[in-house]
């Protein structure tokens, strides 16, 4: 099993890390590493209450998704990545100027250690995909971000009850602040699937802000556009971040995309390990995973992905298996 991680981990990493610096041009494909961290230090007090945010967070990501925009600007895939997934942290030199040896952990914590960067190089390694520019969203801005647009809708085929984040959303549509639409986004004991059941949600929650962007007219309106983006970006830069004048550019290029081009899935998943000094991670199947980022890397789709994954190799029903799925599935009627 370890050795799978550090398989994972060897994925033309030479070619990864001396291009990383390089800025995505429009002739060829774009990577987005997309986090949402816990970090809560703007929310109020009055949110952490009501929203059952909790008082401190870890500086962990609790979301991870690797996008990739095809070199076309015809197609988006979105291949989420467990928190809790088993990972092998490069070396790294942190602020202090103390060197840390390269060490196994949950993917989570490379935010955690060494920021933006060191999330980067972990998630490249195993995935051997090229990252181009990074976006962190913390619980304010993701709060304040659907509320700019005015409240998202979200649907549900059946009762959404989450006693941690005293989520309660009962069958049917509901048309979400961001603090609820928080509570939807963080809830994982809705149901037995834990972390891959909030990582639908997740995913359920991208495509209808997608949706909403794109039918209000925000794609098109750069003043809209440019004050929406100063909302969700942070104020601080960081290696490889977007910049309002980057989130302009792209949505001109992907001013015409429909849900259709959407596509969504879950890294192929082989089970649990309890790992002594890291505690119970997920780990990857490796030759499905190896075969996935590779028709990522060639620029196909999750879907010519998934025929060619490799055949006979385990895969446990209901916790990760690689179904890739469109943006029109996701999203409300």
């Amino acid at each position: 099993m370890l050795t799978s991680v550090l398989a994972l981990g060897a994925f033309q990493k030479d070619d990864v890390m001396s291009s990383a610096k390089q800025p995505a041009p429009k002739s060829r494909a774009m990577n987005v590493l997309l986090v949402g961290t816990d970090n809560r230090d703007t929310v109020t007090q009055e949110e952490k209450k009501r929203y059952r945010l909790g008082s401190i967070g870890c500086g962990c990501t609790d979301t991870m998704m690797l996008v990739h925009i095809a070199q076309d600007r015809k197609r988006v895939s979105v291949i989420s990545l467990p928190r809790d997934s088993l990972a092998r942290i490069p070396a790294y030199t942190d602020r202090t100027g103390r060197k840390h040896k390269g060490h196994l952990a949950k993917i989570n914590a490379a935010y955690a250690e060494g920021g933006p960067g060191l999330s980067m190089r972990t998630v490249e390694n195993m995935t051997g995909v090229k990252i181009d520019r990074f976006l962190a969203v913390d619980f304010s801005r993701f709060m304040k971000t659907v509320d700019e647009l005015g409240g998202l809708d979200i649907c549900t085929d059946r009762r959404l009850k989450d006693p941690a984040t005293a989520l309660d959303l009962p069958v049917g549509t509901h048309h979400l602040g961001g603090g609820e639409a928080l509570q939807y986004a963080r809830s994982r004991k809705v149901d037995n699937l834990a972390d891959f059941g909030r990582i639908q949600r997740q995913q359920k929650f991208l495509v209808s802000f997608i949706k909403e962007i794109s039918s209000d007219g925000t794609l098109q309106n750069p003043v809209r556009l440019a004050k929406l983006g100063s909302v969700l970006l942070p104020s601080a830069r960081t290696e490889r971040a977007f910049t309002v004048k980057d989130v302009l550019s792209l949505a001109r290029e992907l001013r015409n995309i429909g849900l259709s081009s959407l596509e969504f899935a879950t890294v192929p998943i082989k089970g649990y390990a309890d790992i002594k000094g890291v505690g119970s991670t997920i780990t990857w199947d490796e030759p499905k995973s190896a075969a996935v980022f590779k028709a990522v890397r060639a620029g196909r789709s999750l879907a010519t992905a998934k025929a060619a994954l490799p055949a006979g190799v385990h895969t446990t029903p209901g916790m990760g298996e690689f179904v890739p799925v469109k943006g029109t599935r996701l999203a409300c009627s």
